[in-house]
């Protein structure tokens, strides 16, 4: 009986370390991860002439800036609602508050990725394995974050539109 306590003791023992060092390994992935898309960004925000931050497709489409800047609000928005975080810009939102020049997207889309990485780095492998009710359904902390990664890709996918519209070759793409 000894030795299938210890066994067991043991098992568990492995399990827990193999699956706190995944868990870490994910964190630290997810950071890489956000520091590429931040770096991917740059390249589109780098790309578009200082004129065409105010462009819009059509009247009732956000401008190059707007589409940023949203993606910047959300940064702020989905790290806040995992970590727990108040979010430093309180209720207010860059897209109506910054002005749509080069300098000032590019400050503000940055600081957001700053902050959404530090606020990443900042949690623990079990904090992005707690769960949060969305829409009536549980999710772990991790799917959540993704899904803020994902919505930051689908606008600069949104962006390409709009310097291929200023006759800009949009940054190649950075996968990997």
């Amino acid at each position: 009986m000894m030795k299938k306590l210890t066994f067991l003791f043991t098992f568990m023992v492995m399990v827990f370390a193999c699956t706190t060092v995944y868990a870490q390994a994910t964190n630290d992935q997810i950071v890489a991860e956000w520091q590429r898309a931040k770096n991917y960004t740059k390249a589109y925000l780098d790309a578009m002439p200082d004129d065409g931050y105010g462009l819009k497709p059509t009247p009732e489409m956000r401008s190059f800036a707007g589409q940023m800047l949203h993606l910047a609000d959300d940064n702020y928005f989905f790290t806040c609602w995992v970590s727990g975080k108040t979010n430093p810009l309180g209720k207010t939102s860059l897209e109506k508050t910054v002005g749509p020049t080069k300098a000032a997207t590019i400050k503000a889309v940055m600081d957001s990725y700053d902050f959404a990485i530090g606020t990443i780095q900042g949690m623990t492998p079990a904090q992005l394995q707690e769960t949060m009710k969305v829409s009536g359904k549980e999710f772990s902390k991790f799917i959540v974050l993704n899904k803020g990664f994902e919505h930051q890709t689908h606008h600069r996918g949104q962006a390409t539109v709009y310097l291929r519209l200023k006759g800009v070759t949009p940054p190649q793409e950075m996968l990997f």
